[in-house]
């Protein structure tokens, strides 16, 4: 076996020490992560939602998953309020990226010289906000990656933040929703039905809607 194969396998059983390790500490602390617990927790703390707001910021900067935020939005806020604080998260997080890159940028790249998504990006800066919107729909580039890449266009800012709120509204509403039914779930609460009805509903439209945004890329 070869030394990077050696590596990989040992990397391998790494992570699977870890994910054990994580399940049996969640196990043993369960009482202290119940949901109603926590959210209770939470409520009584006037500030966790900017500290949930700078998490997401920073999530976003360092290209992790937004969709991970938006279930514990819901699980940790409520289906209401989760909903406003994934979508706020979410909108300043692509706000962020897109400055850091126009700002650090200055010109010294040009959208149309990037090989693989030089014609999109070129493409949503002609088509404005809604076409920021159709990009947000589409999967064409990660979300992470797509604050970056739009912040070497000359798109206006309020344009781009107005595009990225309603292009990942659906996506966000489903996870949000589908967190605060799963909340409900552990905690052994009623009223789950309704938000995993709502979620499921976004998540369908979030499938559904870039068919009728592809004509905007």
């Amino acid at each position: 076996m070869s030394g990077a194969a050696r590596l990989r396998a040992a990397g391998r059983i790494l992570a699977v020490a870890a994910v054990v390790l994580g399940a049996a500490l969640i196990w043993r602390d369960r009482a202290l992560l119940d949901p109603e617990t926590v959210s209770r927790a939470i409520a009584a703390e006037p500030a966790a939602p900017l500290v949930f707001l700078a998490v997401h910021v920073m999530a976003s900067l360092l290209f992790l998953p937004r969709t991970v935020l938006a279930v514990a939005a819901g699980m940790l806020f409520g289906a209401a309020w989760g909903v406003v604080w994934a979508a706020a998260g979410s909108v300043l997080g692509a706000v962020a990226g897109f400055l850091v890159a126009r700002h650090v940028n200055a010109g010294m790249i040009e959208p149309e010289s990037l090989p693989r998504f030089g014609r999109v990006l070129q493409r949503v800066e002609d088509g404005g906000w809604r076409s920021v919107m159709a990009l947000r729909l589409i999967p064409v580039i990660p979300h992470s990656l797509a604050n970056y890449a739009l912040g070497l266009t000359k798109l206006p800012l309020g344009g781009y933040a107005l595009g990225s709120l309603l292009g990942q509204l659906p996506i966000t509403i489903a996870y949000v929703d589908l967190g605060a039914a799963g909340g409900r779930l552990w905690a052994g609460q009623a009223g789950w039905l309704a938000p995993t009805l709502i979620g499921a509903a976004a998540l369908l439209a979030s499938f559904l809607l870039p068919r009728f945004a592809r004509s905007r890329l």
